[in-house]
């Protein structure tokens, strides 16, 4: 798959992973629909120029997602989507039993799932449908799709069900739908990051960050989303890449 003159959907796109995605890829010639419930995301598709196009969208709705997604498939002409970043998700912590012996709220722990799992289906299931349609290139293939995991999904630490269970639920999609969609010519990936310099890291304390730092193996530093934007293009024009999880850690196993 080229990234040149090819059109990409990328959810989560107002900021961290999503946003350096986007950047990338329009650097490299490609036209990108950000896709994001903040509105900040119209300005950023606005400095990313006339190969960018905003749309507000919770990645939940049907409605609201098959929007973006026409409006992609429009934006890249006779090749329709060709791929989807998906970098949409909410962090979530909560014991099970708190220090007064009350259980974790039950909405809370829905929301995540819905959001983190449901969420990735949605928006997985209508570009694929859309990708499906494509006429394939002269690899024979047809679109690609980038979820966004979590190191998380196998090293969940206390606090963490909801958080670890939301994203080990997008591994576990990683491979069965990469199988069902071989008959499309469309590839599944998923990438699971470590710690990273995004807006959710930045809702930790500032000492709590250093720690997570420190306990990378190399380089002792958070992952920049520049990195996972350098994978992303990576997964998109390497076909053999399909059906697995990477993890972008620098090596880190948490505890």
């Amino acid at each position: 798959m080229q990234v040149k003159d090819h059109t990409f959907l990328i959810t989560g796109a107002a900021s961290g992973l999503g946003a350096a995605t986007a950047e990338r890829l329009v650097a490299a010639g490609a036209r990108v629909v950000l896709c994001d419930l903040s509105d900040s995301v119209k300005s950023h598709a606005e400095q990313l120029g006339e190969d960018a196009r905003a749309c507000l969208a919770d990645i939940t709705s049907q409605e609201q997602m098959q929007q973006a997604v026409d409006t992609a498939v429009a934006l890249g002409g006779e090749h329709g989507l060709s791929g989807v970043i998906h970098c949409a998700g909410v962090v979530s912590v909560a014991k099970l039993v708190d220090r007064e012996g009350n259980p974790a709220d039950l909405e809370s722990y829905t929301k995540t799932i819905n959001i983190n799992l449901v969420g990735t289906f949605n928006v997985m299931r209508l570009a694929a449908a859309a990708m499906a349609k494509n006429t394939p290139n002269e690899t024979g293939e047809r679109g690609v799709i980038i979820n966004t995991a979590s190191i998380a999904a196998f090293d969940g630490q206390v606090g963490q069900c909801a958080y670890s269970a939301s994203k080990a639920g997008v591994v576990g999609m990683s491979l069965p739908a990469a199988r069902e969609l071989s008959r499309h010519a469309v590839r599944v990936m998923a990438i699971a990051p470590g710690v990273f310099e995004t807006p959710m890291m930045s809702e930790i304390p500032d000492e709590a960050a250093q720690a997570l730092a420190a306990a990378v193996p190399f380089p002792k530093r958070l992952g920049k989303p520049e990195e996972f934007a350098q994978l992303a293009e990576q997964i998109i024009t390497n076909s053999m890449l399909n059906g697995e999880v990477i993890r972008l850690d620098g090596g880190i196993r948490m505890q």
